[in-house]
């Protein structure tokens, strides 16, 4: 390679790269130039990188696995589904759009795969499609024919009996028809709004004098249950029972004729529209941040289409009308089998029968927090101040352990003040309440709420003024970047001073998804640690650029830095015959200055095992580059959440846990933060746990280096192999078992 071509390949991949901080960030954060970045020797093409948007594809393949394995338990395949389902409707709104929005602006640029954006838009919606389809078999040839199996039936109004129709006769007069509104399409009437993600059915109506037919539109209530039981709602909860389930559209179209009276009801279709939904708001030039982004909420509805899903079965010529009325390309048009919108299966994957659902688990109380299991809850400020406390959720109870730790500080006369970040929670969340109890009683309450996060936006909007009404202090974060840092702070006079106790996660203050996430926190009262969210806490709220840190890799400033730099460190070890390993666990591996990094590592000889749940860009097993890099996914009950970073370092190995994935977004344009662990006793149970996750003998995906998935999850006997959720679970029990002896 010539030195113009290595010198072009070594384009760094910091934030100058990415966003230029406005100067407002800059003074609240000092954000560092970085220099050219450390790459593998030999061949450096882009094809070193597996393309980001097809490996999201494959990690969605990946889930619509588990709903396609007969050994697992049926209505958990009906939620794997559900799930496919509303991640590829998010990866259209977003990822599809925001490519198709660069390309028409003229602002797209080759993937750092060496793909063009046109190759890569080709690549992705034929894949999305292919995959489409796929999940529409799944449907009817296994999960319907299981579910029949099992006396839960999805029908249409053909196959009811009279009694039935007269029951859902009266229960449209009653709860539908009130709230239909059917859109006529003519000279006077232009063809109406589609709005995002709705059902709709295309309806042809013929006048009976005139001979002349007209096209009309009826939307899907989407705040109406997508399925009616038509049973009653228990009917399924009781085994052999008959258990019917009709579509709301199928109900809808019976009664078309009610809408349109006088007419004829030629034809009727479904179709569903796609739209991009992606936000974009100019901070820097927003007087107001909350009214700018509630201003761009109200237009995301009406958000260019990208997608369009018929059903087989449309007339060609409604399939034409609505091509050209919606303005989509045809390569965008989706012909699937009905039922569309297979999220809509909820109400039957949540039927009450424990012989199709998981083992019912309940999350344990943390043994550190409380060695036996009692009614009175822990005193988490005395635990704290014996040893940190490392947290594994949802194996270990959240509202016993953080949620608690927030009530019981709220509650706590000699607690001064609370210093908390807000990404995302709950509609009833107690974590809020918490914090406008303590605002209510004297304390000083800082909430740092994040009204940026992706589709949570207008629920944070709601919680950051019920929180400024209670007498919290509310700042939203560094103007250019999101906060997405999991951090608590609480500040106690104690008997001999003020103490500080942190929190520090993986996960989001979310009670609700912390029973089926998997997340890692860290309770503390240790004094360094308390310095470090100190300083970071007045950075967010107010200016302090140049704070360094102990315990902490902060980005956009440390975290890739941080990182290389223990990655280099491990190197060095290696040449001179020390322990040296690399672990990464994340959702995401995209970043390409970590990835040339662990390039680095490999070709030194250094071992590196990755666990990664989503997208990875890293292409493992290439001779002279990645032979020794192991890369593995599991997916299972809890969405795997939590992000490690374990270093061998020649025998005293480091461990960080903390919210920041290995992507561009997340080191460069996101306040996140690591946490260095100072226990052995966790550093040592953390690099077992991620030992059992990289072991041959549990449950998992392998990427080889074409990019290519393949799960392991039997033996060569065909027995199944360790289910690394299961064990999680079961070791809560063992673990109280050998307390009690």
């Amino acid at each position: 390679m010539d030195s113009d071509t290595a010198a072009a390949a070594r384009s760094p991949f910091g934030s100058s790269e990415a966003m230029p901080a406005p100067r407002a960030t800059q003074d609240r954060i000092d954000i560092p130039d970085f220099g050219p970045a450390l790459v593998p020797s030999g061949d450096i093409t882009p094809d070193r990188f597996l393309d980001r948007e097809i490996s999201w594809l494959h990690f969605n393949a990946r889930v619509l696995e588990l709903a396609e394995d007969p050994d697992l338990y049926l209505l958990e395949r009906v939620t794997f589904l559900s799930i496919f389902a509303s991640n590829l409707d998010e990866f259209f709104m977003v990822r599809v759009a925001g490519l198709k929005r660069r390309i028409a602006t003229g602002l797209a640029v080759p993937s750092a795969a060496g793909l063009s954006p046109v190759e890569q838009l080709e690549q992705i919606t034929e894949a999305g499609y292919r995959l489409q389809q796929r999940h529409a078999e799944v449907f009817a040839r296994q999960i319907r024919p299981a579910l029949e199996k099992e006396n839960i039936h999805l029908v249409g109004w053909q196959d009811l009996d009279d009694a039935s129709k007269a029951q859902l006769h009266r229960q449209f007069a009653a709860k539908v028809f009130p709230i239909l509104t059917p859109l006529a399409v003519d000279p006077a009437h232009p063809f109406p709004y589609i709005s995002g993600l709705s059902l709709n059915l295309a309806v042809v109506v013929r006048n009976p004098v005139s001979g002349k037919e007209f096209f009309a539109r009826v939307k899907v209530p989407d705040q109406l249950p997508r399925l009616i039981s038509v049973d009653g709602p228990r009917a399924g909860n009781i085994a052999g029972r008959t258990a019917r389930f009709i579509p709301l559209e199928d109900v809808i179209a019976e009664h078309l004729d009610q809408l349109f009276p006088g007419m004829d009801v030629m034809e009727h279709y479904t179709f569903r529209v796609t739209r991009n939904e992606d936000l974009e708001v100019e901070e820097d030039d927003a007087e107001n941040l909350l009214q700018a982004l509630e201003k761009e909420l109200l237009r995301r509805r009406f958000g260019p289409p990208v997608r369009l899903e018929v059903t087989t079965d449309i007339n060609p010529s409604i399939r034409e009308l609505l091509v050209r009325e919606l303005g989509v390309e045809e390569d965008e048009v989706y012909a699937l089998p009905a039922p569309l919108d297979l999220r809509g299966l909820a109400p039957i994957s949540r039927i009450d029968r424990a012989d199709l659902h998981y083992p019912k688990q309940v999350p344990h109380t943390s043994l550190h927090l409380k060695e036996s299991e009692t009614s009175k809850p822990a005193d988490v400020f005395a635990a704290m101040r014996r040893r940190d406390i490392l947290l594994h959720h949802p194996y270990d109870s959240f509202s016993t352990s953080v949620q608690a730790f927030l009530e019981q500080a709220a509650a706590d006369p000699r607690v001064q003040a609370i210093k908390q970040t807000l990404y995302r929670t709950s509609g009833d969340s107690p974590i809020v309440d918490a914090l406008i109890d303590a605002a209510e009683s004297g304390k000083q309450v800082l909430a740092l709420v994040e009204i940026k996060a992706r589709f949570d936006e207008q629920a944070n909007i709601s919680w950051a003024r019920k929180l400024e009404q209670a007498g919290v202090h509310v700042v939203y974060g560094i103007v250019g970047l999101k906060t997405h840092c999991k951090l608590s702070l609480v500040v106690r006079q104690e008997v001999d001073g003020l103490r500080r106790y942190c929190h520090i996660g993986t996960g989001n203050y979310h009670p609700r998804t912390a029973r089926y996430y998997e997340d890692l926190g860290l309770l503390t009262s240790n004094e360094q640690v308390g310095e470090d969210l100190t300083k970071l806490f007045n950075q967010l709220s107010g200016y302090a650029p140049k704070s360094t840190f102990k315990r902490l890799l902060v980005a956009p400033r440390s975290v890739r830095s941080g990182l290389i730099d223990r990655i280099e460190r491990e190197i060095a070890n290696k040449k001179a015959g020390l322990n040296a390993r690399v672990i990464i666990k994340v959702n995401s591996m995209v970043d390409e200055a970590i990835i040339d990094s662990l390039y680095r590592a490999s070709q030194a000889g250094v071992r590196v095992d990755v666990i990664v749940r989503g997208i990875c860009s890293v292409r493992p097993g290439v001779p002279g580059l990645s032979e020794n890099i192991t890369v593995r996914s599991v997916l299972g009950r809890f969405l795997e959440h939590s992000r490690v970073f374990a270093f061998a370092n020649a025998g005293d190995p480091v461990v960080f846990i903390g919210s920041a994935d290995m992507m561009h977004r997340n080191l460069d344009r996101r306040v996140e933060a690591l946490v260095q662990l100072a226990s052995r006793e966790d550093v040592a149970d953390l690099i077992s746990l991620m030992d059992r996750y990289m072991d041959p003998a549990t449950a998992s995906w392998h990427l080889e280096k074409d990019g290519i998935w393949t799960r392991h999850h039997k033996n060569e006997e065909g027995e199944p192999l360790q289910d690394v959720q299961s064990w999680l679970l079961a070791s809560r029990s063992r673990q109280r078992a050998l307390v009690r002896r």
